[in-house]
């Protein structure tokens, strides 16, 4: 349990130094490469979400396989030889990813973006350095799985602080020497990505287990065919996820001006931040309650789940809920642009909220993945997907970004109430209660408290004063949704009194 700790805790520090070092940088990417150009490094960043529908379930298949490794229950040989079977689908799937968006970079360009003042060779120069990098990223997701399996969250932490240093404020001191321009923040990202490549190829190379002199791991792709059917479930999960939280972002990007692209961005990127500070518990305790249903300590498997649970709510509803009601001075705070922080204030509010309850429905699907079994998340998905693809194209379409905001919150939060209820009462019998009652007095003890002081509060326009203001309500809030939490409260009375003894 204490490694679990040591897990959590150090994806949690990189997850939130990426966070805040990703948000914090934007107002420089947009004071010195302007509205439009970030509007392009936007249009990358959804790429890269998109290109993920290609996975089919891979990355957490390699993922749970190596912690079933782990757990004895899959042999040296057979891991082997299911780690090349998914690298050579890795490889082809990169390769021809990458070359479809190579190729159709004219396209792109001249139909599909709105520029207004870029140059169309920058441009295209542009979108074949992000073809390269998808593609290359793409390929660490193989890598970062096998290595998450294997439970060496710590290192993999440190890696992502560090390509994170390079990938954001380090790209500003390449600008500052060779011209703060699109076509150097793009060459910059891909002598960043090639570095990334290597280093976590080789890293995972190393955690591979040797093999006896007479085994050989050939190159059939017959170890993919027994978990084809968890794979494929998978795969359309990760498809909906996707379209999810990218589908908005592209049509959007088919219809706004690229500079205001960039604006909308920039506000989802901010609330983008409560999925991604969420991210680490799921790469965490995914493995570990794969190894503990491998080994049948199912008591363990449910601890976990509750204990994490009221975990995130702590730390990632909590945020959701303060971002949103702070949304305005958060964004004027940040950015100093007035008009900028009244238009995407409200983008802000919906996205934030919607993410906050994301991160909790997304639970039921990590118990069903230690079960090996995601019968019931196959289901849901497919009837959310059913009404929100079409309610999103047409809300977007019709009432912009707005629209595509409100479809998404709300979707969730339905999703949240009916959805997760059924599956509890399926997968786990006698659970469902116990983890409403794990999160909900936080919940309403977080939004009383946030609403009371943003309400009383005046805040100042000078922006030191009010980050102040934003810090002492985030900090009290935090406090209020800790002490509401059984777990937090167990854990203070009990380190108290081990203390008093």
């Amino acid at each position: 349990m204490n490694s679990l700790r040591l897990n959590i805790l150090a994806s949690y520090a990189s997850q939130i130094y990426l966070v805040v070092i990703s948000i914090a940088i934007l107002p420089l990417y947009m004071k010195y490469m302007g509205a439009e150009a970030y509007g392009l490094v936007g249009f990358f960043a959804m790429l890269q979400g998109l290109f993920n529908l290609l996975d089919f379930g891979l990355t957490p298949t390699i993922s749970r396989q190596t912690a079933q490794y782990n757990a004895g229950v899959e042999t040296a040989l057979g891991f082997r030889q299911l780690f090349r079977s998914l690298s050579l689908i890795f490889s082809i799937i990169a390769l021809v990813g990458g070359g479809l968006l190579f190729y159709f970079d004219g396209y792109i360009a001249t139909h599909w973006l709105k520029l207004e003042s870029l140059n169309i060779v920058d441009v295209l120069f542009c979108l074949q350095v992000m073809a390269i990098c998808v593609a290359l990223r793409w390929m660490t997701g193989l890598y970062r799985g096998v290595v998450s399996g294997f439970e060496k969250i710590v290192w993999l932490s440190g890696v992502n602080v560090a390509i994170a240093t390079l990938r954001f404020p380090s790209v500003l001191l390449y600008m500052y020497f060779f011209g703060f321009n699109i076509k150097s923040f793009f060459i910059f990202q891909l002598i960043v990505a090639i570095l990334e490549f290597f280093i976590l190829a080789i890293y995972t190379f190393l955690l591979l287990p040797k093999l006896k002199k007479r085994e050989v791991i050939g190159w059939s792709l017959q170890p993919v065919k027994s978990l084809l059917s968890f794979a494929l479930t998978i795969a359309f999960t990760s498809a909906v996820w996707v379209l999810l939280t990218q589908l908005d972002k592209f049509i959007l990007s088919g219809i706004l001006p690229l500079s205001e692209y960039g604006y909308f961005t920039l506000a989802v990127l901010v609330a983008g931040g409560i999925l991604q500070i969420s991210a680490p518990i799921s790469s965490a305790i995914m493995p570990r309650m794969a190894r503990l249903h491998g080994e049948l300590n199912f008591e363990g498997v449910r601890q976990i789940y509750l204990g994490s649970t009221q975990f995130i709510v702590v730390v990632v509803v909590t945020a959701g809920i303060v971002l949103a009601a702070l949304a305005k001075p958060v964004l004027y705070v940040w950015t100093g642009d007035v008009l900028l922080a009244e238009r995407a204030a409200p983008i802000l509010q919906l996205y934030s909220l919607g993410n906050a309850v994301l991160a909790l429905s997304a639970f039921p699907y990590y118990l069903q993945y230690a079960k090996g079994s995601l019968k019931y998340h196959f289901i849901g998905n497919l009837v959310s997907v059913a009404l929100l693809v079409p309610a999103i194209i047409w809300a977007a379409r019709t009432y912009g970004a707005i629209g595509a905001g409100w479809v998404w919150f709300l979707v969730q939060l339905i999703y949240l109430v009916i959805w997760v209820s059924y599956v509890h009462m399926k997968i786990e019998p006698g659970i469902n209660i116990k983890w409403y009652r794990a999160f909900i007095p936080s919940v309403i003890s977080v939004l009383i408290t946030v609403l009371l002081l943003s309400h009383i509060i005046i805040f100042s326009e000078q922006r030191f004063v009010a980050f102040l203001q934003i810090g002492s309500i985030s900090l009290i809030c935090l406090a209020v949704s800790a002490f509401s939490s059984d777990t937090v409260r167990s854990f203070i009375k009990s380190k108290f009194l081990k203390s008093r003894v």
